[in-house]
């Protein structure tokens, strides 16, 4: 389940969006029906009525000027909650967040893929108090990781900064990041120096930005800092100044150790192991087989370079 959190101005604005009919751009008609009152907290009436009794509330402090909470709750595709659990998963959502005692109300959609939900909080409780808004993100992130185990539902990894720190020492990298990466390590182990390093990154399809650091954009134009990756320019200057027998060595390492992590990280939860594999298979074949390759023959230098050398050459006779 993804959860997320906004804090707004116009209470009528957003309960006009969870309440009305919805225009499908696509099919240039209106969604009829969409939205569906789940329930309702020290409010009551339709949506005019529910618009004026917020507003009235919410001059208990009229200095706030941003008094509109807007949760939104979605499930996966596939996933389908009864109308119990729903209110349920309202009202936990409710203690959670601290809102139990404020105005709100939640509305189930029906115009997308999967279900979800959208829950309109005033955060200018009846006592003229305000619900406090920091750290949003790691609350719903946790109410989130909660309702997962307590319905069963598919569990989502919750951003790097509010996970276990033993969630955090599992690799969660995308494919194309993972590709970018393993690049690096087949060029580092191919290359004499940073020139041919360089060279042969551009040659694969990569822009290499270096300045104070190192980072790398790829032909879909994604973008990793070289830190990111596990390769800052300071650990391939220095790799680079190894024997090729020292970088296999050191890259077989770092592979071994991945795998290990990744053992490791099973024992976390069955289904969502299962999830973390899926999403970071690698594929070393290649890297593996440049391992057990034996020295290159560095007795010719690159077209490439040797045109930059003489070109250099050149401009210092004149």
């Amino acid at each position: 389940m993804i959860g997320k959190i906004s804090i707004g101005k116009s209470f009528r604005g957003c309960i006009s969006y969870a309440l009305e009919d919805k225009l499908d751009l696509a099919k240039q008609a209106m969604v009829k029906d969409r939205a569906e009152l789940l329930s309702f907290n020290l409010c009551f009436g339709d949506k005019k009525e529910l618009i004026q009794q917020f507003n009235e509330v919410r001059y208990l402090n009229p200095k706030l000027s941003k008094p509109v909470m807007h949760i939104t709750l979605s499930l996966s595709p596939g996933e389908l909650l009864d109308k119990p659990t729903l209110h349920k998963m309202v009202e936990d959502c409710a203690k959670e967040l601290g809102f139990e005692k404020n105005q709100y109300i939640a509305v189930t959609h029906k115009d997308t893929g999967h279900q979800h939900l959208h829950i309109v909080v005033n955060r200018v409780g009846l006592d003229g108090k305000t619900l406090s808004d920091s750290n949003n993100y790691k609350k719903i992130a946790a109410y989130c990781r909660k309702m997962e185990l307590k319905f069963e539902l598919k569990q989502v990894l919750s951003p790097r900064q509010f996970l276990s720190k033993e969630m955090r020492n599992i690799p969660r990298m995308d494919k194309r990041k993972e590709a970018m990466k393993n690049d690096i390590r087949l060029t580092l182990i191919q290359s004499r120096n940073y020139a041919e390093f360089e060279h042969q990154m551009k040659q694969k399809g990569y822009e290499v930005i270096k300045g104070r650091g190192i980072a790398f954009r790829d032909e879909k134009k994604m973008y990793a800092k070289g830190s990111e990756l596990g390769y800052s320019l300071a650990k391939i200057e220095k790799i680079l100044e190894q024997t090729l027998t020292q970088k296999q060595a050191l890259i077989l390492r770092e592979i071994q150790k991945e795998n290990l992590i990744k053992q490791q990280s099973k024992s976390v939860s069955p289904s969502l192991s299962k999830s973390i594999e899926q999403d970071r298979k690698l594929d070393y074949s290649k890297a593996l087989e440049i391992l057990l390759r034996t020295e290159r023959d560095y007795s010719q230098t690159p077209h490439e370079l040797l045109q930059k050398k003489r070109k250099k050459k050149q401009s210092l006779h004149l």
